[in-house]
């Protein structure tokens, strides 16, 4: 049988889309696909519960769903501006059955101002937790290996009140795969004023040795805990962090921020609720509040 040649044009396309396809890096197996994630995107934009990942899903396909949902949720979330720590605190890994930090992605109207007034009811599984996030100053804090180096490639550090939401039907069957799937809950977080960071021993010990107090409107406490909570360090979180992202490719910038993870429980809101956060043993004892309408 005589083999008809295809038209040169027809040989280019045919490359064309050969190279670009092997370009492209395949979805790991149990990767949401993309109508899974379009859905997961009208759900947290409505405040509306999504499915439980599946169970087979590996940390491979929940890493490649994360990476997906971050690219659809800009267009309602609008630009990256940090990154957040998940599961750094021991009492928190052992609530979802994991022993290692997750990293999720946080963008510019997630952040708040401090006082900032929200519904009780912001998301779909909402809670608060006391945290504390850091500003970068400089790329060289992907090369940080102690808290003092990180101090030194810092901007400021500020008070934090997370709110995350665990966005799932049934939060008690979440563990380290499923929290990273949906993006480690970011939702909304409460930014206090900076602290100018210093590449000094002081800074680092009282980083460290500090407690975080969560308190309501009367001053009542609502939970402790302790620098140490995160990774005995607060700033090992920051460590571990630019270092998944370096594995990852992401370069950050100054002024990118980092969440760090709990210092507390997570709790859920209740309307007519004031929250706030107090770091003593920082300097000036910073805090930073939160109103849940």
């Amino acid at each position: 049988m005589r083999r008809t040649a295809l038209p040169r044009l027809a040989v280019l396309s045919l490359a064309v889309v050969i190279a670009g396809c092997a370009g492209l890096r395949p979805d790991a197996p149990t990767c949401p696909s993309d109508a899974q994630i379009a859905d997961t995107v009208r759900r947290y934009v409505a405040l509306e519960p999504e499915p439980n990942p599946p169970d087979s899903m590996t940390m491979a396909g929940a890493v490649c769903g994360r990476d997906k949902l971050v690219r659809a949720l800009v267009p309602s979330q609008g630009r990256i501006v940090g990154y957040k720590a998940g599961l750094t605190n021991a009492a928190v890994q052992r609530r979802f059955g994991w022993n290692a930090p997750v990293r999720g992605t946080l963008f510019e109207r997630m952040i708040l101002a401090d006082g900032a007034e929200v519904p009780a009811k912001f998301g779909a599984r909402p809670l608060f937790e006391a945290d504390l996030v850091v500003e970068v100053g400089s790329s060289a804090i992907h090369d940080a290996t102690t808290p003092l180096q990180v101090l030194a490639a810092l901007r400021s550090i500020r008070p934090f009140i997370e709110l995350p939401d665990l966005v799932v039907q049934d939060p008690a069957k979440l563990g380290g795969i499923g929290i990273t799937a949906i993006n480690v809950g970011a939702r909304r977080g409460v930014l206090g004023a900076p602290i100018a960071a210093t590449a000094d021993p002081k800074l680092a010990d009282a980083l460290r040795d500090m407690t975080v107090r969560l308190v309501d409107g009367t001053g009542k406490a609502l939970d402790t805990g302790r620098g140490t909570a995160i990774l005995e360090h607060p700033l090992n979180a920051v460590i571990w962090l630019a270092q998944d992202l370096k594995q990852a490719g992401i370069v950050l910038q100054p002024g990118d921020l980092l969440s760090l993870g709990s210092f507390s429980r997570l709790l859920p809101p209740q309307p007519g609720m004031t929250v706030r956060a107090v770091y003593e043993g920082l300097p000036g004892t910073p805090s930073v509040s939160v109103r849940f309408r």
